[in-house]
């Protein structure tokens, strides 16, 4: 199967804030919705937030409301991995840790039937690896959204040693039938993007550890001195730092070079469980509607 048209049934496993915002992508493309989590109140919880977003849209005069209850109630919330037999492709957007996905991978690939797609939204892992723990190697692929999906507009696509070129195809069309603008990288550490963005993050907290500005100093200066809509530290916080570190960590233990070592600072900030905007504070502090607290 290599035509999109035959794509009609997504799964989404993980339904944070990476995992549902695939799923408001693909539920907005038209497609029908498996939304799943560790539990089916978690994926209750995410379909929730996603009504929450969409609902201020409509507010905005961005969406109508015919088209948000068309995306809501096209996602439909399962209790695990073992309820997508019915899809034709699935994207796994749970936590940066090779085992859970592996584990993860093994558990879609039973579920799924044999002509059906595996992609994973991986920011730094390795898709050969994840594609050999199945039984469909050819059909696995990395499909990594930007962070927040529904705003960036970038996909990158990864191909694993054994990715097919009619599933790369399929998945590039896929991409684009939700908005974005594709990407292709070969599966090596980091890929193409986090390769380039997380020794900046960590450089940028390097001089902040190393009391050669702060926060907001920084910040300001990657803003207005190099156009960047965000600021590094910021960045990291809406990323999640507990994710900066996982992919930093990979990329020095698989590529072998310095430039990519983790600061202590940030080390540090994960161990505290400060990990950003997700648990209201990182490098800065957050209220409980995500906005910045000032001092």
């Amino acid at each position: 199967m290599t035509d999109l048209a035959e794509i009609r049934t997504i799964g989404i496993l993980g339904a944070g804030q990476m995992g549902g915002g695939i799923a408001q992508l693909a539920a907005q493309a038209g497609l029908a919705v498996r939304l799943a989590d560790a539990s089916k109140e978690l994926a209750d919880k995410g379909k929730s937030k996603i009504g929450a977003i969409l609902t201020k849209q409509v507010e905005k005069g961005k969406l109508t409301a015919e088209a948000r209850d068309a995306a809501v109630d096209a996602i439909a919330t399962i209790a695990s991995p073992a309820e997508f037999g019915d899809c034709d492709f699935v994207v796994e957007a749970a936590t940066e840790n090779v085992e859970l996905k592996l584990r993860l991978f093994k558990q879609c690939d039973a579920a799924i039937r044999p002509g059906a797609y595996l992609a994973s939204n991986t920011s730094s892992i390795s898709i050969t690896k994840l594609a050999a723990a199945t039984s469909r190697p050819d059909k696995v692929i990395g499909m990594h959204f930007m962070n927040p999906p529904p705003l960036m507009k970038l996909v990158e696509i990864v191909r694993a040693v054994q990715t097919s070129d009619a599933t790369y195809a399929l998945t590039k069309a896929l991409a684009e039938k939700m908005g974005k603008t594709v990407t292709t990288s070969h599966d090596a550490p980091g890929f193409l993007v986090n390769r380039i963005l997380v020794p900046m993050l960590c450089e940028a907290c390097f001089a902040l550890q190393e009391g050669v500005g702060a926060a907001e100093d920084i910040d300001t200066g990657a803003k207005l001195g190099l156009n960047h809509p965000m600021g590094p530290l910021e960045l990291s916080d809406l990323i999640g730092l507990d994710t900066v570190l996982a992919i930093a960590d990979v990329l020095h233990r698989d590529i072998g070079d310095d430039k990519y070592r983790a600061p202590t600072m940030l080390r540090n900030l994960v161990a505290a469980g400060w990990l950003g905007k997700k648990t209201g504070r990182g490098f800065y502090r957050y209220d409980d509607k995500g906005q910045k607290i000032a001092g």
